[in-house]
Formats: C-alpha cells, structure tokens, sequence
C-alpha cells in the first residue's frame, strides 16, 4: 500500500513540475517581474487581453463572378476564331450589377450551333439565348454563381491567412462572420503597425500582364478621347515612363480588356522574390505556372514590337516593348522602399485575393484598455479563488485543506496546458478559469459530502473515504462530460473570445477530474496512514 502510494505521489509531482514548466518555462530570475515576464512569453494574450485590432471586412463577389466571366470571354474569344466563326463583339454589359451576363453581337444565326459547342465542352455553367439582331446572351447558371461567391469568401481567408502568419502576428482570429454575407472577421493581437496590416490585408496585389494599346496621356480625357479610334480598349491610371523619381508623374494608358496573363497563373509556393536592379535600386521578381507561362509565351511572341502593361491593383506600374518571346518570369520595377518591396513580394506569395475588401467594422484595443482588463480579470480570479479556498477550510476543516491542495494543482495544470498548447488566454477565458474553480469545488463538495455521510452510518475513516469517492465518481463524470460537450459545442460554433472559454473551460475541467478524484483521494490515503486505528477524520 505504501509503496502504491508512493509511486502516485510521485507522479503527482512529476505533474505538478511538467505544469509548472509550461506555466513559467525557464525564468530569467525569481523576482516578480522576470516570472511575470515568463509567464507573459509563455502564454499569449488575447485581442481584449493584449490590444489590437478587431476588423470586420466584406468582400466584393460579384468582381469575382466578373472575373469568372472574362475567363469565359477569352475562352470564347480563342474557340471561335479558331473555328473562324464570325463575330462582332464579346462583352459584359454591367460588370458591376450584372457580372454573370455576357453579350455576344455581330453574330449570325449560322454560328450559335458553333457557340452552343463550345459552351458543352468547355463552358458547361453558362446557359445560351438569342435574342434580336443577332445577340446572344450567356447567363452563369445560378448555383454555380453561387459557388464562386462562396469559393471567394473562402480564397479570401487563406490568403488573409498567409499574409497574417507571414507578418508573425501570434495567435490571429480569421474566419466568417455570421453576421453578413460574405463578410470576414479578422482579429490581431498586440499588432505593432495596423495601418501597415490592414494595407496588406485590404490589397488585392491583382498582378495582370495587359496589352498597351497607346499612351501615356496627360489626363484622363485624352485617354478617353484616344479609346473611340482603338477597340475593345480601356483606359487605365498609371506613371509615365521615366518618371520613376520620388515623385513620378501620373499619366494615362489604354490597355486591352482581357489579360495575357493574372495573379491567377503564378507559381504557388514561390511566386515572388525580391530583388535589385542594375542600379541598386529594390525590384520584384515574379514566376508563372507552366500553363501560364506557355500562354504568356504565345502572347508575346505574336506581339513582338508591341507594347506590354504590368498592371498591379488596377493601376499601370510598368509599360515596356516586347523585344521577344517571353516564358514564365517577369520583373516588376519602380521607385519601391525595402520595405514595400517585401511587402509586395509577400502579398504576391499569399496568393491574389478574388475579390477587393471593403471596411465593414473596425475597432482597436489599446495595450492600456488591454492592461485594465488582465487587472480586472485576475483580480475577480484572487478573489473568487481566495474565497472559495477559505470557504472549503472553515466548513470541511482538516479535509479543507485537501480540496484547497486540489484546487490549486488544478489551476497549475490549466495555465500549464495554455503555456504548453499555444492556445490564446482572453476575457471569456479568465472567467472560463473561475467557471473551472467551481466545479472543481463542486466535486469536492459532493464527494465530501458522500463521505460525512458514510461515517453517520458507523463506517470506519477509511471505509467512509473508499465509499465516497466510490459513490460520487459516477455523478463527477455525468457533470464533467455534459458540460465539456456544452464547451465543444461553443469551440466549433464561436468565434475568438467563446473559443478561449470553450479551450479553458475544457481542459479545466479535465484537469479537475485528475485532481478532484486522483489527487484528492491519494491526500486522504496519505492522512489515514499516518492515523491510529479509531482516530477520527477531520471532515
């Protein structure tokens, strides 16, 4: 028996110090401020905790539903004159209301068997009626509308993801927000520069290599009068060539509709790289798939002379002449600081955004607001802990002391688990900690109870505590399990803050059946060791 009982003893403390490890890990010192230093390292703070910024953003699907219709476009475009079908113009006629309607003019009633082909083969979502003098029109079938809607929103998290993790803010809460449609909630703690993060997040970095049709103009007029004697053209802000000083001059360009090539076609996991010019001056260097860069090829070998736009978030960066055919790397140059050459580079390697953003909501938490709340929060934890360990000392006297040993292992165990796991420590889940304490208390109180009883009924100390803990085990666990199902429950289905209450609660509520049932019961068998036979328990 006492050497069964040395052995869980042991692995008590073998615990108590794992935990306790995870809690402060490997201090600098003893003094309060290196061990609140460590404890700080060790654990991560919430957005209410630490500060930061709560972002609320909705994203403009219908440009990723245009998007999936100049895709169409070109592959139409390609297919007939290919087929050498006739035909006067391909275009959508309200991008922005109405991006999932495409017109086609200038056709004959001869060629909708040829169009009708090409939309089964390769274009299977899009429905064909003709209408007066010779119009088709396409229409994107509405659930598949729907899913690029959807597959937007989603793209748009993954690639806010990337970029967030790449700028190493801890612990970021990125999901949907139910609350809308279409709509994303963003949450960064302890963020040093947020105009700089929401610049990243908020920026599409749509890279687009376009034909240059003509320019630069001086105004924006001038380009528009150009476009009436240049087709399917559209004009375009940029910076004149040559004005790449520290303030280049802005000029106007006309540039074809369609794209050679988009952020669509560039190498996953290594698309951009940062550079230097001849002159040392940062640049950008970007890579396409193999697909793309057999496209690009094609583009501009049959352009070679021509002139070609690197178009970045619907803004002209570079006008250059193609000399010859080009494969799959480009560069992008301009008058960029180290700092926003990176940042370019990185947001090319999240991956382009289908969509633009828009602000729905946003708030910022100072570290003083945040500092308030860790005061306030740990203050309600002393206090509510304080009294609940007195309260189980002045009621169950000598077994008090039992359940107050308890408590405290179990406290140790929880915020070893947060250190340990990485897991984020908010408001919610400081109260998820005192929610522990008292069904921590709650278990004691129960198995306590069960043995006072017990020794009414004339059972010997030891009988008593081996039929309480034996009697109270079956209700420990119904109570535990609902409420950690409760806790699962609000884990999947809330966002940041329920979460830390949903992570905390859980694993507190793990750790107290370890303590409330294992290492209480082996206190007690430790106390009646050392008793004579008769000798009364202090209960």
């Amino acid at each position: 028996m006492k050497t069964n009982l040395g052995l869980k003893t042991a692995l008590i403390i073998v615990v108590l110090l794992a935990f306790l490890y995870g809690i402060f890990g490997v201090p600098s010192g003893v003094s309060g401020s290196a061990l609140s230093a460590s404890i700080l390292k060790r654990i991560n703070l919430g957005l209410d905790l630490k500060g930061g910024t709560h972002l609320i953003l909705q994203v403009k699907v219908n440009e990723a539903v245009a998007a999936e219709g100049q895709q169409a476009i070109e592959r139409i475009k390609a297919d007939l004159d290919a087929s050498k079908t006739p035909y006067g113009a391909i275009s959508q006629p309200d991008p922005q209301n109405q991006p999932d309607v495409i017109q086609i003019t200038g056709m004959q009633p001869s060629g909708r068997q040829e169009l009708q082909s090409v939309l089964t083969d390769k274009l299977p979502n899009w429905n064909l009626t003709s209408g007066v003098n010779n119009v088709f029109t396409l229409t994107l079938k509405p659930q598949f509308a729907q899913q690029v809607k959807t597959n937007a929103v989603l793209q748009a998290i993954e690639t806010i993801r990337n970029r967030i993790d790449k700028l190493g803010v801890s612990e970021p809460t990125i999901q949907e927000h139910g609350l809308g449609d279409y709509q994303i909630l963003v949450e960064l703690p302890g963020v040093d520069d947020p105009a700089r993060v929401k610049d990243i997040i908020q920026s599409t970095a749509n890279l687009e290599i376009r034909q240059s049709l003509g320019g630069p103009y001086s105004s924006e007029s001038d380009a528009a009068n150009a476009q009436k004697t240049i087709p399917d053209s559209i004009p375009m802000k940029g910076r004149s060539i040559g004005g790449r000083g520290e303030a280049p001059a802005e000029a106007w360009y006309l540039i074809s509709r369609t794209p050679a090539v988009s952020g669509r076609d560039l190498r996953a996991g290594g698309a951009a790289d940062v550079g230097t010019d001849q002159n040392g001056r940062p640049n950008v260097r970007f890579h396409l798939t193999s697909e793309g860069g057999r496209r690009f090829y094609n583009f501009t070998s049959s352009h070679v002379g021509d002139s070609l736009a690197i178009v970045l978030d619907n803004k002209v960066e570079e006008v250059a002449t193609i000399n010859e055919g080009i494969h799959d790397e480009g560069v992008i140059q301009g008058s960029f600081t180290d700092e926003q050459s990176h940042d370019l580079a990185l947001v090319l390697n999240s991956g382009a955004l289908p969509a633009s953003l828009a602000y729905i909501n946003e708030n910022t938490v100072g570290p003083s607001l945040g500092a308030d709340s860790i005061r306030h929060g740990v203050m309600a934890a002393v206090i509510g802990m304080a009294a609940v360990l007195a309260f189980m000392l002045i009621y169950y006297r000598g077994a008090g002391v039992n359940a107050d040993l308890a408590l405290i292992l179990n406290l140790v165990i929880l915020l070893g688990f947060l250190g340990f796991s990485g897991a984020t420590l908010t408001l919610p889940g400081i109260a998820g900690v005192i929610l522990t304490v008292g069904m921590g208390v709650d278990s004691n109180v129960l198995i306590f109870e069960r043995i006072r009883e017990e020794v009414r009924n004339g059972k010997t100390p030891a009988a008593a505590v081996d039929q309480g803990f034996s009697h109270a085990w079956i209700t420990i666990v119904d109570t535990h399990v609902t409420t950690i199902v409760s806790a699962f429950i609000l884990f999947i289905f809330g966002t940041g803050p329920v979460r830390g209450f949903a992570t905390t609660l859980t694993f507190g509520l793990l750790a107290n059946l370890f303590t409330s049932v294992f290492v209480s019961r082996v206190i007690f068998d430790a106390l009646l060791n050392r008793k004579q036979v008769g000798e009364a328990l202090s209960i």
